[in-house]
This record gives structure tokens, sequence and C-alpha cells, in this order.
């Protein structure tokens, strides 16, 4: 299933999505009143009941998705965004090739996190902050959501802790990245991390997850890959990640960006006001989102 956060009436709310039939059933239709408020909410309480619900009827009363305004799946998350830097190959080689990095292989994941400050809507305007830096960067990722509690999980049981997965632009300010010489700062610009359009469960998506991952910056493909091509698998991520630190329902883990990025050009090609910015991944859909300053 997929499951969306939105705005309607000025008044936010979550639901059932039908994209091919661009229409959404609110929590309450759906569940009944008592309706968890929140998509992160329904994550934490309802992960071991997925399999039992059943879909909203046609019959039920649904809005149109021209009607509202999707948000950020999780629009106010608990805790930091965590990533993974350097998770596809050739996005190691391409960074080492332009001075970014020393490094050609990987051994360990290289965790980082975005404040919760940087989650933006799927489709919204993203303001690139020009009084502080002129290097902004794009980064399409696929994000796994946490379903289930957890602390030392064996990676052959990893995938149980998984709600379901969306999409994610890690944007990045190059310049106070390699400025402040740790990532957290250049990644954590405020609407840094615009997230959706929807969480897809892991039910409609199979194990091991290999999906094909797409960027386009006014039209021009940047990014091509598959989720296949990772360094760590998600599997692997969860495992290592949740050692000696425990993972919560509704924990986001963006898994890494293939080559392709503005860096890697020569010369680079940085984002800039006017320019939009889409991402797609197979089975979930896409987010596209315009530049401004």
């Amino acid at each position: 299933m997929k499951l969306a956060s939105y705005e309607f009436n000025v008044k936010r709310d979550w639901g059932f999505v039908e994209p091919e039939l661009g229409l959404i059933c609110p929590s309450r239709v759906w569940l009944g009143e008592d309706a968890p408020r929140t998509l992160l909410e329904f994550i934490e309480l309802y992960h071991e009941r997925l399999s039992s619900l059943r879909e909203p009827s046609l019959n039920d009363r649904w809005l149109k998705l021209e009607q509202v305004r999707i948000l950020a799946p999780i629009p106010d998350p608990v805790r930091n965004i965590i990533c993974v830097g350097k998770n596809y190959k050739d996005h190691v080689s391409e960074m080492a090739k332009v001075g970014h990095s020393t490094e050609t292989e990987i051994s360990h994941p290289h965790f980082f996190t975005k404040a919760t400050n940087t989650v933006s809507g799927p489709y919204s305007k993203i303001y690139l902050h020009p009084e502080i830096t002129c290097q902004v960067d794009y980064e399409g990722e696929l994000a796994v959501v946490i379903g289930k509690r957890g602390i030392n999980i064996p990676e052959g049981k990893a995938i149980d802790h998984v709600f379901g997965y969306t999409i994610l632009n890690d944007l990045t300010a190059r310049d106070l990245q390699k400025n402040h010489v740790q990532w957290f700062k250049g990644k954590s610009l405020d609407g840094f991390c615009p997230t959706g359009p929807w969480i897809v469960t892991k039910d409609e998506i199979g194990y091991p997850v290999e999906l094909e991952i797409r960027t386009w910056v006014n039209g021009e493909l940047r990014q091509h890959s598959n989720t296949k091509h990772m360094i760590f698998d998600i599997a692997k991520l969860i495992s290592i990640l949740s050692q000696g630190m425990t993972l919560e329902p509704g924990d986001i883990l963006a898994t890494g960006t293939p080559s392709g990025v503005g860096t890697g050009f020569n010369p680079p090609k940085l984002l800039k006001p006017g320019d939009v910015v889409k991402i797609e991944i197979e089975k979930i859909g896409y987010i596209e989102n315009e530049m401004y300053a």
C-alpha cells in the first residue's frame, strides 16, 4: 500500500493513496474515527497489523489528489534523517576524480545525519540559501522507513524492521561540506531534504530491493542506476547501524546516491534558481522540486 501525508483546507491529515486513480482516502475514512493522528503514529502502532488491514473501498469517501497538497510522508520526524555517504562505487569514483575524496574503496558505511528542519515536501520549492552557499548539489536516493524498534539487529532479520520505502533528495551545500570538514552543516540547511511523495510498504517492493533510480535536472538525465549496485545493501546497513544503537519506528535511512551528481561533471553542474530536479524510483513514483533564491 501507499501512504501519504497531506494538507486539505489548511488541515494536515494522512491517508491511503491510489496514484493511478488520482485518489487519496483519509485515514479516518479508512480506519475509523480512532485512526492514528499522523502517519508517524500509524507506523509506530500498526506495523505488526499491516497484513491484516483491508484496503479502503472505492465506495468510501475519497479525495482527489489534485484537491490536496502532498507533504513529506513524515513532515515532522522525531530524530534526524540518517544518511549513508558513498554507497555506490561509481559515485565514489566520480568524487575522487574531482578531488572531493581520496577514497577508492569503502570498508565501512559512512553514516551522517541531516537535521529535522531539512524535511520538505515532494513538490515544494526549495530555497538555495545564496547568502551562505553557491554550490548546492542534488543527490537522488532511496530512503528506508523503519517500522519496528530494534538494537543489534542480525542482518538476516533486518528487513523485518522495515516499514516501507520512499524517495529523498539529499541536497548538499558542497562548499559548506568542504569548509566544515564533516558533512552535517552542508547537509542540514532548511528545506534540504525533499521527501515523498508517499511511503510504499515493503510488501509491494519485495526483497532484494532492486529498483531503477533516475534524476533529471531541467529534463536532462543526470543519474541513472539501480539500487542493486549499493556497496552495502539495505539489510547490511540496518544491521550495522543498529549495533549498539536502537532504531525506532519512523526513523528514516537514506541509502546513498549513484554517480551523476552536479559536482562530478567537468565543469560542475550545480543548482541555480529556476532549476527543476526530478527524482524517480521504480515502483514508488517521483518527487520534483524547483529551486529558488
